[in-house]
């Protein structure tokens, strides 16, 4: 005698209910992927001086849908830029224990659809900012985007252990287009900022470099530690740290007040003092402490100028 079992009637609602669980991981996981291109580490610095630019360039703090157009605008031209460089190295990023995980270094992102979104976003970022700001901040973030593409990454990432020096420049641009959203052109205090900016990159960068070197000597990028050795690098992150300090005091002279000045030189005599520890007691402990003092450094400089044009503006 044949049995008729009974139908279970939850296991096809199951069933589709976990192929939709599925499909959705899967498209967080693609999001997740696109979103990591961009480098939001990096996003979030360049976006403090960014509004560190507009604050400063201001006087004040200018209407916010001004603020929220050029820090999503600014954010979309460095994701744009980022993705670029992660399309241009996606060799070499695959050796490194770094970045070997990118998705465009494992093939989950083809080369292909990682150049499409880079320049994607660059493009819609150039129109965003100058339809929603004006085209001199558009032109300059488009400007910083094209020069980290191709002066650094396509480059002088590979042929020179000055990349980071003579690239740096692009790092440098976002208070500029802040400043420039703000006010609709440019003063010489942000072409100070500019170079508060582009100063801070050697020291920041090559503190890093002491801690990966080996990963750049394995792919043949020719970072200062690689090419000139330990010593030399020290010794050049203190002569960069000194010009930095320099640069930084020229914004009093140019309006700020005693609140940055202070604060100026607060945070550049530590910067300093590590910096010569370094050169005097080199270690890897202490060559990531000089690492991760410069991303505070930065984001603390960038506050105290904001809190001195709105507190004694």
């Amino acid at each position: 005698m044949i049995r008729l079992q009974p139908l279970d009637a939850t296991a096809a609602p199951a069933d589709a209910e976990s192929a939709a669980g599925g499909g959705i991981a899967r498209i967080r996981a693609v999001v997740a992927d696109y979103v990591a291109l961009t480098k939001p580490g990096i996003l979030t610095l360049l976006l403090v001086t960014t509004l560190g630019g507009m604050l400063v360039g201001a006087e004040g703090v200018p209407p916010l849908g001004l603020v929220l157009a050029t820090m999503v605008g600014g954010a979309m031209a460095a994701g744009g830029a980022n993705a670029l460089n992660c399309f241009l190295d996606r060799d070499i990023d695959a050796i490194m224990p770094r970045t070997r995980r990118r998705a465009t270094a494992t093939g989950r992102i083809s080369p292909a659809a990682a150049l499409r979104f880079g320049v994607g976003l660059s493009a819609v970022a150039t129109l965003w900012l100058g339809l929603l700001t004006n085209w001199l901040a558009a032109g300059l973030a488009l400007a910083g985007n094209l020069y980290y593409v191709f002066v650094y990454t396509k480059w002088l990432k590979r042929t020179t252990p000055q990349n980071i020096v003579i690239g740096g420049a692009a790092g440098a641009v976002p208070p500029l287009v802040g400043w420039a959203a703000a006010t609709g052109g440019l003063a010489p205090a942000a072409w100070v900022l500019f170079l508060i900016v582009f100063c801070w990159t050697p020291p920041h960068f090559w503190a890093l470099a002491l801690l990966k070197q080996g990963e750049y000597g394995r792919v043949g990028v020719p970072m200062l530690p690689v090419v000139a050795g330990e010593r030399e690098t020290r010794r050049q992150i203190v002569l960069y740290t000194i010009l930095l300090t320099a640069v930084a005091l020229l914004l009093a002279p140019l309006g700020m007040g005693y609140l940055y000045f202070a604060a100026a030189l607060l945070l550049n005599a530590v910067f300093l003092a590590l910096a010569v520890r370094l050169m005097t007691h080199p270690s890897k402990r202490l060559a990531r402490h000089v690492f991760l003092y410069s991303l505070w450094y930065l984001a603390f400089m960038f506050a105290a100028m904001v809190a001195d044009r709105l507190v004694l503006a």
